[in-house]
């Protein structure tokens, strides 16, 4: 046995890297080696970091200009299949390209594969879920996509903790946490801002052009309209609130699943990006084109709104990217989604306000203040959330952190 300079004992046996790490080596100034691993790990949590950032602002914006585009096209399954396409080209076609030409590290295996591609059915089915909640229900994105991302890690965080096996490690905090973003996610719905409608004053004026030539008796059968109508708005508010719930389970989902489908392929970047391609053309292509006769679709494939729709495809798919590569870069589920689901709401506010689907002056301070608490509670989500298994013995080879 040795000594390091610390007086601890240090076995003979350790290997070089090791006690370079430790401060231990034998040579006269062990500091030198540890500035190229410090650099290192400095590169890794700023790559981390620029993937987040990529991911939060690409889905922040994919809201609102998936909105633009479907109201462009008049027709949710069209702007559906638009995102799908998106995806082919970015997540299938340019990462075969790339994988032909140069290569990656990593390898195609079954777990991998699979676990993949249901990563990218539930990013899909997210995507389906927005959709609805904005085209066919006729919510905002102004507040549908804050709820959407205040309630997706909770979803992340208690699936990832069942799958690491790591509920003994959600602390006090990390539930505090929790429970800010469920309340700032309630306050975003509540008090959600509302455009003016010039509708009522059209429905007034010919109210009062009717009852200028009609007699009084014709306004009787007015009345019972009320009670389908306030039906009609429940229905409708209901189904924002399944389609936001549906997106809220498989967006949650996504993280911890991409997750561990990328680990089981060996840490590659690419191929986990093709699975979810594929899914995203199974499910956001081909059944839409095929409900289009039965449904009765009256869209347009309106060039403005097809641009628009594939731009939003295109965010989706670069957001998934930008997952792909935090985690490549060291991060995890309980760390990476909480910020990413923290910081895209308010990115998602200014977009829908810089492209005036929302009068400024109907944002009120207190949905504002709802959004910085869904943006707190995910932060402290962030410091405080379980970070899975406690790390085991070191390994030898390089490999070992592609893997986390």
């Amino acid at each position: 046995m040795q000594a390091d300079r610390s007086g601890q004992p240090t076995p003979a046996t350790e290997s070089p890297d090791v006690a370079t790490r430790r401060g231990t080596s034998r040579g006269p100034f062990p500091e030198m080696f540890l500035l190229p691993v410090r650099s290192f790990l400095m590169l890794q949590f700023v790559s981390m970091l620029a993937a987040i950032a990529l991911t939060a602002f690409c889905w922040g914006v994919y809201g609102p200009v998936l909105h633009r585009g479907g109201d462009q096209l008049g027709s949710a399954l069209r702007a559906f299949m638009c995102v799908g396409m998106a995806y082919f080209g970015i997540a299938i076609v340019v990462p075969l390209a790339i994988l032909w030409k140069s290569g990656e590290k990593g390898s195609w295996t079954k777990t991998g594969v699979l676990w993949s591609l249901l990563a990218g059915a539930a990013g899909a089915l997210g995507a389906l879920g927005v959709i609805l909640a904005v085209r066919v229900f006729g919510g905002k994105p102004i507040y549908v996509m804050p709820l959407v991302f205040g309630g997706a890690p909770v979803v992340n965080t208690l699936l990832n903790a069942t799958m690491t096996k790591s509920f003994g490690q959600l602390k006090a905090p990390f539930l505090a946490g929790l429970i800010l973003v469920i309340t700032g996610a309630a306050t975003v719905l509540i008090f959600k801002p509302s455009a003016p409608h010039a509708a009522p004053k059209a429905v007034a004026k010919a109210t009062a052009a009717d009852t200028a030539v009609a007699d009084a008796p014709v306004e009787k059968p007015a009345a019972p309209t009320l009670v389908p109508k306030v039906e009609q708005r429940a229905e409708k508010f209901l189904g924002v609130l399944l389609a936001a719930a549906m997106t809220m389970l498989t967006w949650g989902a996504y993280g911890p699943v991409l997750h561990k489908g990328q680990t089981a392929m060996g840490g590659s970047r690419l191929r986990p990006l093709i699975c979810i391609g594929v899914s995203y053309f199974l499910i956001a292509v081909l059944v839409p084109l095929a409900l289009l006769g039965p449904t009765g679709d009256k869209g347009t494939w309106d060039t403005t709104g097809l641009l628009w729709s594939l731009g939003a495809g295109s965010l989706g798919a670069l957001g998934a990217l930008g997952t792909i590569l935090a985690f490549a870069n060291g991060g995890k589920p309980f760390t990476v989604m909480p910020v990413v689901f923290g910081c895209a709401p308010v990115i998602n506010t200014f977009t829908t306000l810089a492209l005036a689907e929302t009068a400024p002056e109907t944002v009120k301070p207190i949905f504002l203040a709802g959004l910085m608490v869904v943006a707190a509670g995910a932060a402290t989500v962030l410091a405080f959330g379980p970070r899975g298994h406690a790390p085991g013995k070191p390994h030898g080879g390089p490999s070992a952190p592609a893997a986390t």
